[in-house]
């Protein structure tokens, strides 16, 4: 229970439990931050785990009270990111069709799957590097591709490239913006504006849809 009390608080403010974390733990919060991204990324039935807000509040400390360090954590996220895609991508290949039989599994529902494949069929295989701005999308796009049988070479590359732009964009944002008054005095509704962006392409995915029905 207390693990998902855990994950219920950093959904709802990342910046407040990685501050708590820190002062508590120290050093410890690498670990902790490694293990989020890798399994928001490695597990495809975890989707809902914090991502962008999680990358900017990382940034955010790192530039107010520099209790992360950029040159370590970066790297390092990125690493987590790419070894989580690639999980992702195998369990794709092994188990995409049980996992497709089912309707959903924990926060993994099949029409998520579908919407996935929809943004394959449109934009290819740079929906690996799109992707990666888009919660939900970004955990289940390795796990289509894997399941679709995209030739890895062709993956990892955009992969790669992916994983490098997602963590350091939104990290470095979060790292210039951080001392920004408005941005600390408002950060709740800076990590709502975050998801906000993130899940626009969906809902204007949605939109378009019911339009054309």
């Amino acid at each position: 229970m207390e693990l998902v009390h855990f994950l219920l608080d950093f959904l709802k403010d990342p910046l407040l439990v990685l501050t708590q974390f820190i002062a508590e733990h120290g050093i410890l919060v690498y670990g902790l931050l490694f293990l989020i991204i890798f399994v928001e990324t490695g597990v495809v039935v975890m989707p809902l785990l914090p991502g962008d807000s999680l990358l900017f509040s990382v940034g955010l400390i790192a530039g107010t009270t520099g209790e992360i360090n950029l040159i370590y954590i970066i790297p390092l996220l990125i690493l987590a990111a790419l070894l989580g895609d690639n999980l992702n991508y195998f369990i794709g290949r092994k188990f995409g069709d049980l996992v497709q039989s089912k309707e959903k599994i924990l926060f993994l529902k099949k029409e998520h799957i579908a919407e996935t494949e929809k943004y394959f069929d449109t934009h290819g295989s740079k929906t690996v590097i799109l992707a990666r701005f888009i919660p939900i999308v970004r955990t289940i796009a390795p796990f289509v591709a894997g399941a679709g049988e995209m030739k890895y070479k062709t993956y990892i590359s955009y992969c790669v490239l992916g994983a490098i732009l997602w963590v350091t964009s939104i990290t470095m944002l979060g790292y210039f913006l951080g001392e920004v008054e408005w941005v600390k005095n408002n950060f709740e509704k800076v990590v709502l504006g975050i998801v906000f962006v993130s899940v626009l392409p969906i809902i204007l995915k949605l939109i378009q849809s019911k339009t054309k029905q």
